[in-house]
């Protein structure tokens, strides 16, 4: 028997997922752990949106690397 595939995880982590990490269920108090932790993220209004493979390299120790944008005046 094939076993049925399971559907793509998203690229953000699920508000569940987002709880279980941090422990908090309010966004202002998840918002905190994960400064505290580093973890790269953004606000948009009451929901926390954080990438799950930022959140996978942080796990593993790694510095997540986060754009602002490009460095315009680095171009000539």
């Amino acid at each position: 028997m094939i076993a049925a595939a399971s559907p793509p995880q998203s690229e953000f982590l699920a508000a569940t997922e987002l709880r279980d990490l941090t422990g908090f269920a309010r966004s202002t108090a998840q918002i905190a752990w994960l400064q505290v932790k580093g973890v790269p993220h953004r606000a948009d209004g009451r929901r926390v949106i954080v990438s799950r493979v930022l959140v996978r390299e942080w796990l593993q120790g790694r510095q997540a690397v986060t754009s602002k944008g490009p460095n315009w005046s680095s171009v000539k």
